[in-house]
């Protein structure tokens, strides 16, 4: 890595040039700077805001799950037909599902190397359990924490090879050649630096950008994502990158005040659900007003633990996503607040396991756990799920727990190959903000893709894109006028700078527009209000930003970035049900002539389901001077390789398996 200065608009612009920049510090980006020195780089780094801050480090459920090939026990379990389950999901391409399948192994096992403690039993085999959408037993657990244990082992081994890590670098604008064909390089903000305008800004020039920024977690006011983790998916579509599927979000039921999914035993043990008014006055036990068979709703209560996404595919019936629906009805229609109480059984007096239907009563049995209060239950099943909220100071052993139906991960975002490389050449989004994912996925399968992609990606540039970046002086021309934009930008930020500031409600205006109309309630009507809206606030960013400090200028820039990304995805949406889209993934389209839920709900929840329409085409999205161009594209299948191993060793020995069409 070369380091030199080069003068812009007045400014002494710090220029690291080199070969390979890893953007982000999660799971993804720590694995794939590991992987390119592995496979042989030297002249790389990594580009991180915060080594702590993010969404692997800091969020997880009560048993966080990493999805891969079962290697264990007597079941049979196949690479194609892992890609299988992935592939029925719907809207996903099958050589990628293969992609993530063949390497599910090979990355797990990576992890247990690094000292990840995977659970495996006397014999060395590593069980599994089943997940949601997965016929199998292929996932499996470290508790709570799965996540944070892989970043914790993946950032000693960068530290341990003497990695260069670039901490407290806000990445604002992916530069591009000039018919933004292939990505060039990388404009940050130093954070550590922002009173000083020499250092404030900083150029990255490098041949390669593996991204790795998470999904866009700032677009959302009700959001699982710890609040360090925003995401920069706008700037990668402002620089020209496509995107795929990014109407699909998966939401659920979690708690507000520390942001934690409440899947798995915090619903296995049947807590109360309590309604409240805003002063926490008025308590009622609410689900109660609309589950008559107290039967039905003990078990919906039950299953919420293994069937945790909202999906609409569960609303009928008194299935078990109907509690979301009520919580969304109680909390943002009503304007109530929701609570999970631990300390009492649900029904009062009449409470009774008798109550429960055979699956419940059997699973609860096997667990021992016939006994007791809701917490009573939950300290004998997992003891960390109740010692995580004392860490973060709340005891559920006392108090109540706020909740809402909080957005949870993006299974749409951007475009990439089975090499993870974009549309844009030599940018490679992995992770979260790469859209590899399609409607549904089992769950777990997020972590293991993270893992595949960012493997691949190193992989790839290691054998393919090895050359030294361009020389500082032709980058600098090629890229000038989209510095100076940035820079410009900044500027009329910091021009409006006074004793007042906007931005934190700015960023809440983003979050409440998306839990109104991009969230799991949805219609044409809102969606083209909602992007409309987005489009003039992305228009007038810099008239109406006041900031107070130097300290929000990286905040304004979030804001920038969260306007492109929502303008873009609830264009999408609009598309999507403009197309003749119902409900699906984790969201009810509005359909009048649908059906409600329940009757005494509003009409705001009639709906009908997709039943898979959609399911072998993928919409893609481009965002062009301002507007979005959607292009809806056949799902590949999964292809049927050549595995006589003469003919794969010949290709592989003579690359020919990096050659693309």
């Amino acid at each position: 890595m070369e380091y030199t200065q080069v003068q812009i608009e007045g400014l002494n612009i710090d220029v690291y040039s080199l070969n390979t920049a890893v953007v982000g510090s999660g799971a993804a980006g720590l694995n794939a700077v590991d992987r390119l020195y592995s496979f042989g780089q030297r002249d790389i780094a990594l580009i991180t805001e915060g080594l702590m801050k993010g969404t692997s480090r800091n969020t997880g459920s009560d048993k966080q799950t990493y999805y891969k090939l079962t290697v264990a026990g007597e079941s049979p379990d196949s690479v194609y037909e892992m890609a299988e389950t992935l592939f029925q999901g719907g809207c996903m391409h099958g050589d990628i599902a293969l992609v993530e399948s063949a390497l599910s192994a090979r990355c797990f096992f990576r992890l247990v190397e690094l000292g990840v403690p995977f659970p495996h039993n006397t014999y060395g085999e590593y069980v599994g359990y089943k997940t949601d959408h997965d016929p199998r037993q292929r996932a499996t657990s470290i508790g709570p924490l799965t996540s944070k244990y892989m970043t914790e082992r993946l950032q000693e081994e960068v530290q341990r090879k003497g990695i260069k890590i670039f901490d407290g670098y806000q990445v604002i604008g992916i530069l591009t050649d000039r018919a933004k064909t292939k990505s060039i390089g990388l404009l940050a903000l130093n954070l550590n630096e922002l009173e000083n305008p020499d250092k404030r800004y900083v150029l990255f020039n490098c041949t390669n950008i593996i991204y790795a920024t998470g999904g866009p977690a700032g677009m959302y006011k009700s959001s699982v994502y710890p609040e360090s983790q925003t995401g920069s998916t706008g700037i990668a579509l402002e620089a020209g990158v496509k995107a795929r599927n990014v109407t699909e979000s998966q939401f659920g039921i979690a708690s507000i005040k520390f942001r934690w999914n409440l899947s798995g035993t915090y619903q296995q043990v049947l807590p109360r659900y309590v309604s409240t008014d805003k002063d926490g006055n008025d308590e009622r036990e609410f689900l109660l007003d609309y589950f008559k068979d107290p039967r039905k709703m003990l078990t919906a209560i039950f299953l919420k633990g293994y069937q945790w996404p909202f999906d609409p595919r569960k609303v009928k019936n008194y299935g078990s996503s109907l509690i979301d629906i009520l919580v969304y009805y109680e909390t943002v229609i009503k304007g109530r607040r929701v609570f999970l109480d631990f300390t009492r059984n649900p029904l009062g007096d009449r409470f009774s396991f008798d109550l429960l239907e055979k699956e419940a009563y059997d699973y609860l049995a096997r667990s021992k756990v016939l006994f007791g209060t809701p917490i009573e239950r939950l300290a004998h099943m997992n003891q960390p799920a109740i010692d995580l909220y004392k860490d973060h100071g709340i005891d559920i052993t006392k108090e109540y727990l706020e909740i809402a139906v909080c957005n949870q991960h993006n299974n749409g975002g951007l475009v990439g190959d089975i090499w993870w490389e974009s549309n844009i050449k030599h940018f490679f989004p992995v992770g979260e903000v790469n859209g590899s994912h399609g409607v549904y996925r089992p769950g777990g399968s997020a972590l293991n893709s993270g893992q595949v992609g960012s493997t691949r990606s190193a992989e790839y540039i290691s054998a393919c894109y090895r050359e030294a970046p361009m020389p500082v002086e032709e980058f600098v021309a090629i890229a000038k006028e989209q510095i100076i934009a940035k820079i410009e930008l900044g500027r009329r930020f910091l021009s409006k700078m006074g004793e007042v500031s906007n931005v934190s409600d700015i960023r809440k205006k983003i979050g409440e527009r998306m839990d109104r109309d991009g969230g799991i309630i949805r219609s044409l009507e809102s969606a083209y209000r909602s992007k409309e809206e987005a489009k003039a606030d992305l228009k007038s960013i810099t008239e109406i930003t006041r900031i107070s400090s130097i300290k929000e200028l990286p905040y304004a820039y979030q804001n920038y970035d969260l306007l492109i990304t929502q303008y873009v995805y609830l264009s999408a949406i609009a598309n999507y049900i403009e197309k003749g889209g119902r409900s699906r993934g984790s969201y009810l389209v509005y359909d009048s002539n649908g059906e409600l839920p329940l009757p005494e709900l509003p009409e705001v929840f009639r709906f009908s389901l997709d039943e898979g329409r959609f399911s072998k085409t993928i919409q893609e999205v481009l965002y062009s001077e301002g507007e979005c161009h959607f292009d809806w594209v056949p799902v590949r299948p999964i292809p049927k390789g050549d595995d006589w191993f003469e003919n794969v060793w010949n290709d592989f020995r003579k690359g020919i398996i990096y050659k693309k069409e």
